[in-house]
């Protein structure tokens, strides 16, 4: 999967190019480069409108580890909406609008939580495997947490001469 996104990644700037010829033929060169500027500026109009304030609720969600709520999550869309309409192009410019119109973001939120929920469980559980492998004991919901579980004894051992080596 990785593979095809670098895939498409790599190709989505010849596919703009050829899309903007295609377009600059059709309705003519200037007219064109209008529309892409046109397309830009309504891109940094979003952009204003998600504000400050998008970055501040964003960096602080990526920090506790909560996950984005509804509001969040919409304006985060909206910044990359934004983004996306600016950069220059009609294939990225459809993917911001979309991104940007109210009335398809309530879809686009259900897509990306129930992926993210997704990815999620699969981290755990990936996580809880290799923690596994190493002779740990990954504790079910429904364990009990006085019993069942291995506790691993150790100590702590302070350095005295932090530029010691060995």
């Amino acid at each position: 999967m990785p593979l095809l996104i670098v895939i498409a990644l790599m190709a989505l700037p010849f596919l703009e190019i050829w899309l903007m010829i295609l377009v600059g033929q059709q309705i003519g060169v200037a007219w064109t480069i209008a529309a892409l500027f046109a397309l830009s500026a309504s891109g940094l109009l979003v952009l204003r409108g998600a504000g400050t304030k998008a970055f501040r609720d964003a960096d602080e969600a990526m920090r506790t580890g909560v996950p984005p709520q509804g509001g969040l999550l919409d304006t985060l869309m909206l910044m990359v909406g934004g983004i996306l309409l600016l950069i220059p192009g009609f294939v990225t410019a459809a993917v911001g609008t979309v991104l940007a119109l109210p009335f398809t973001r309530p879809a686009l939120r259900w897509v990306f939580t129930a992926w993210a929920e997704r990815r999620i469980a699969k981290m755990s559980d990936t996580a809880g495997a290799d923690f596994a492998t190493l002779g740990g004991h990954v504790r079910n919901r429904g364990d009990n947490p006085r019993g069942g579980a291995r506790v691993i004894q150790g100590r702590i051992v302070e350095d005295d001469d932090p530029g010691s080596a060995g």
